[in-house]
C-alpha cells in the first residue's frame, strides 16, 4: 500500500502543475473585464482597464507561487517519508 501513495502525491503535483496556467490567464481576463465594466459605466478608458489588468497579473501571480510552495512542501513531505523508510 505504500507504493500507492507516491503515485498519488505525483498525480496530485501534476494536476496543482496544470491549473496553475488556467489561474494565471483567468485572474487576467476577469481583472481585464471589471476594468473595462468600470470604465464603460463611468467613461474613463483605459484607466480602470489598466488598474484591474495589472491587479489581475499580481494575483495570478500570487497564485503561481501558492502552488509552487504547495507542491514543495508535499515534496519536502514525500522525501521525508522515504528518508524513514
Amino acid at each position: 500500500m505504500s507504493q500507492n501513495k507516491p503515485e498519488k502525491t505525483i498525480l496530485r503535483q501534476v494536476f496543482e502543475a496544470s491549473t496553475v496556467g488556467i489561474h494565471l490567464v483567468l485572474s487576467m481576463a476577469v481583472g481585464l473585464a471589471m476594468g473595462y465594466g468600470i470604465d464603460y459605466l463611468f467613461n474613463t478608458f483605459p484607466i480602470f482597464s489598466i488598474i484591474f489588468f495589472i491587479m489581475g497579473v499580481i494575483a495570478g501571480f500570487r497564485e503561481v507561487f501558492r502552488v509552487a510552495k504547495k507542491v514543495e512542501k508535499i515534496n519536502d513531505t514525500a522525501d521525508n517519508d522515504k528518508k524513514n523508510l
